[in-house]
């Protein structure tokens, strides 16, 4: 592996045996690799830090069922030698598309008040709409780039609009609000690009919290909002990743609760499959141990 990479971050650990080593994490416009210096005091390694733009030779091996990059040689690279937009992961998704799909979906909710709120974080509130089209929807594990956020919000209102229309227990007004916004929190826990890092405050609240703080607040603003209605909608958001031991402060009660957290999950689940196959660029049929799934994971053969 030879080329220049922005370094998104660098940190100094030690070895169980007591000897130093320097951890970093290398990034394109295709993702991002881990990488270990062995021997941070090597003449071949130059000063550099995290944001730097940096030209590295290394070799790639696999660990633990993702690649990671042994560094050789690394120096700081000069202005000309780069350009930042070839750095960023962006979603392949059209911008423009992914808005329009945004607006029919918001266009599509009947209720009043949840319209109101929607249109108040998505079409009032430009700076919001910017940064959440910006966002990732997370720091590594699925969805981690450019638009990340605004791609993984639309499959999941897709996947809840398809529960609503077969189960008609389900109140889809509801259940479309809470897919749209059940990850906007995740505009405060985590920083812009090209650091993609979570934020102190993240760090503190997470993105869950903080969501539905945000829903709390929005509500105040809209005239007679009902009581009853932003508990639903919060409830929803509070119970998004269906398990305590994941994060959510509450587990779900109601049934739009529940398709909410089927559909974030799956469609977590099968971007970082996504994610790991086209990642990996030999082609092997086995890929190796996966800690997200507990399994070693294979690719499917021709049918």
């Amino acid at each position: 592996m030879s080329g220049i990479y922005l370094c998104k971050q660098r940190t100094s650990a030690v070895t169980k045996n007591g000897k130093p080593y320097d951890s970093v994490i290398l990034q394109d416009k295709t993702g991002t690799i881990d990488g270990k210096i062995w021997d941070p005091n090597s003449f071949g390694i130059a000063d550099f830090d995290a944001l730097d733009y940096v030209d590295v030779t290394g070799d790639v091996t696999s660990f633990a069922g993702a690649l990671q990059v042994s560094i050789k040689r690394a120096r700081k690279a000069q202005e000309d030698e780069f350009d930042p937009a070839d750095y960023l992961p962006v979603s392949e998704k059209g911008a423009a598309d992914m808005r329009a799909q945004l607006t029919a979906f918001i266009q599509s909710v009947q209720n009043p008040y949840l319209g109101a709120m929607l249109k108040k974080f998505f079409v009032e509130d430009a700076a919001f709409l910017k940064s959440f089209g910006d966002h990732s929807a997370a720091k590594t594990v699925h969805h981690s780039f450019m638009g990340g956020l605004m791609e993984h919000t639309l499959s999941v209102a897709r996947m809840c609009d398809y529960l609503a229309a077969s189960y008609p227990i389900i109140k889809r007004d509801l259940l479309i609000t809470a897919a749209l916004l059940h990850d906007i929190g995740k505009t405060k826990e985590l920083s812009s690009f090209p650091l993609n890092d979570y934020t102190d405050e993240g760090q503190l609240l997470g993105h869950i919290y903080m969501g539905a703080e945000m829903i709390h607040d929005m509500a105040r603003e809209i005239p007679d909002f009902p009581a009853d209605l932003e508990r639903q909608l919060v409830r929803c958001i509070l119970a998004h990743h269906g398990e305590l031991e994941y994060g959510s402060p509450k587990k779900p009660a109601m049934v739009e609760a529940v398709a909410l957290n089927m559909a974030d999950n799956t469609d977590a689940k099968m971007q970082t499959l996504t994610e790991l196959f086209n990642g990996d660029k030999t082609k092997k049929e086995w890929l190796g141990f996966n800690r997200l799934f507990d399994s070693n994971m294979r690719r499917t053969g021709d049918l």
